[in-house]
């Protein structure tokens, strides 16, 4: 029985010695890397369904660790999830509710991931200015203190309308995620000089309260010279929902 029991005292402390050797950020890249290259990804998705909410937390301790993380493995499983069982996409609602991401001891949803950690509890359909209360302990431990309303050009929900997929870092989160920015609005805009009015992506409109109303958005497009001034009006694109996987983006140096 002595023996025994000191068995299961080695066995415990070398899996918590491992998990603790493992770089979640790294993992997380490594994923959507070999997704983009072609390659088996069995073994990251595995180390992120053995992972525990201690690990996580102790890790992704920053704002920018957490969004690189999160939206890597966000834009993973999409790709994963779509390839395997294209079927599911004709009912996004559902799609998007089930829970299908295992990490930390949970399995959550896309929408868990988008809105509960990434968009710090907002529920999804309030233009972002509503959000949850009374959140469960992983929620909380996981989610980042801040919205960066960039993540919305990050993220890619399978449809053509959605901004490319690319792998993110946290050290080089920024510069990344203005390219990106960038480029995406500049595909998505056109603009009216004589009536001032720009014509761009739902997103905006969607999740309005993240850009600080519609009025952040139209300064949005002006600090990024998406337009030449601020626009007097801003107008929406239809979004096509039309299914797209492998829409990838190299980020430069």
């Amino acid at each position: 029985m002595k023996q025994f029991l000191i068995l299961l005292f080695l066995v415990s402390a070398f899996s918590i010695s491992a998990q603790d050797s493992v770089n979640y950020n790294e993992v997380s890249e490594v994923l959507l890397q070999n997704i983009m290259d072609g390659k088996s990804y069995k073994k990251e998705v595995k180390i992120l369904e053995e992972s525990t909410l201690k690990a996580l937390v102790s890790q992704l301790k920053t704002d920018k660790q957490k969004i690189a993380f999160w939206v890597n493995v966000y834009n993973s499983f999409i790709q994963i999830s779509l390839a395997e069982n294209p079927k599911e996409y004709e009912d996004r609602g559902a799609y998007f509710k089930k829970e299908r991401v295992k990490i930390a001891g949970e399995t959550l949803s896309f929408d868990a991931i988008e809105h509960d950690i990434l968009r710090r509890s907002r529920i999804k359909l309030s233009w972002g200015y509503l959000r949850k209360y009374f959140r469960p302990k992983w929620e909380r431990k996981l989610r980042v203190k801040d919205i960066d309303w960039r993540i919305h050009f990050a993220l890619n929900c399978g449809a053509k309308s959605c901004p490319p997929v690319a792998k993110f870092t946290p050290e080089a989160l920024d510069t990344a995620f203005n390219f990106m920015t960038t480029e995406y609005l500049k595909e998505q805009t056109t603009y009216n000089k004589e009536t001032k009015t720009a014509t761009s992506v739902s997103l905006f409109s969607w999740f309005r309260a993240d850009f600080g109303g519609l009025c952040g958005a139209r300064e949005i497009l002006k600090e990024y010279k998406i337009t030449p001034e601020k626009p007097k009006n801003l107008e929406f694109n239809n979004y096509d929902w039309t299914m797209s996987l492998g829409n990838f983006r190299k980020i430069p140096k």
